[in-house]
């Protein structure tokens, strides 16, 4: 199956934004900044409608058609935003879908670039996001997957059966997010000590620190000086 030719991509603003941050804040009164009065509201782009533009729909389209009569449940999302597509994918879905990105002749997405993570305080009941990038030697393209699952259950399977350089990517990602990789064949702090309480990149993680003087003025700890994180 051949992918769309010659679309443009839908209008960003033709769709709600989520808003899954905080609202942000310049840096407080006492500092050198000046900008203790900036406010910044932060949002995510939300899900995209047809068409998405260039060749995405192409590669949905493949997609749905080799996940059959679950692909609905399976997909959760499209989002098309600068330029990017973002496939939003259930967690008990993942496995399959890498596989078919990797093998299917019209997708193959043959090389993982990792798993990361991102904390989303906000997003109630999703806190806890896994993305991988993906890329097509084949094809020239790039595709990234994003599973959201919550703080209270943070199990996602796997994807070193299907890609496995994703070993020490997964092992990172639960190092630092707390995301726990079901069936990994060694799942183990990478960074941090094996005994180490909690997840230094989620955002409610205090940032430490210690106050310094010097000639005769005090800078705060991290963690006191700034209002945003």
């Amino acid at each position: 199956m051949s992918a769309e030719k010659g679309l443009s991509a839908p209008d960003p603003g033709a769709r709600p934004p989520l808003t899954l941050l905080p609202v942000r804040k310049g840096m407080g009164s006492g500092t050198t900044s000046g900008y203790g009065g900036l406010v910044r509201r932060a949002t995510m782009p939300g899900p995209s409608s047809r068409p998405y533009g260039e060749w995405f729909d192409g590669v949905v389209d493949v997609l749905e058609e080799l996940l059959g009569k679950h692909a609905t449940t399976a997909i959760e999302a499209v989002v098309v935003d600068q330029g990017e597509l973002t496939l939003v994918i259930a967690r008990d879905s993942i496995v399959e879908v890498c596989r078919h990105l990797r093998d299917d002749q019209d997708l193959r997405f043959e090389l993982s670039l990792g798993v990361s993570g991102v904390h989303y305080p906000a997003d109630t009941g999703r806190e806890l996001h896994a993305v991988y990038h993906l890329t097509s030697i084949t094809h020239d393209r790039r595709l990234r997957l994003e599973v959201a699952v919550p703080d209270a259950d943070p199990h996602i399977p796997s994807t070193t059966s299907v890609y496995p350089a994703n070993n020490w990517h997964e092992r990172e990602t639960y190092d630092f997010f707390g995301i726990v990789f079901d069936d990994h064949p060694s799942l183990a702090r990478i960074a941090m000590p094996d005994d180490w309480i909690g997840h230094p990149q989620r955002k409610d993680y205090p940032l430490g620190g210690i106050p310094v003087e010097y000639k005769g003025g005090t800078v705060p700890p991290p963690d006191e000086r700034r209002q945003s994180r």
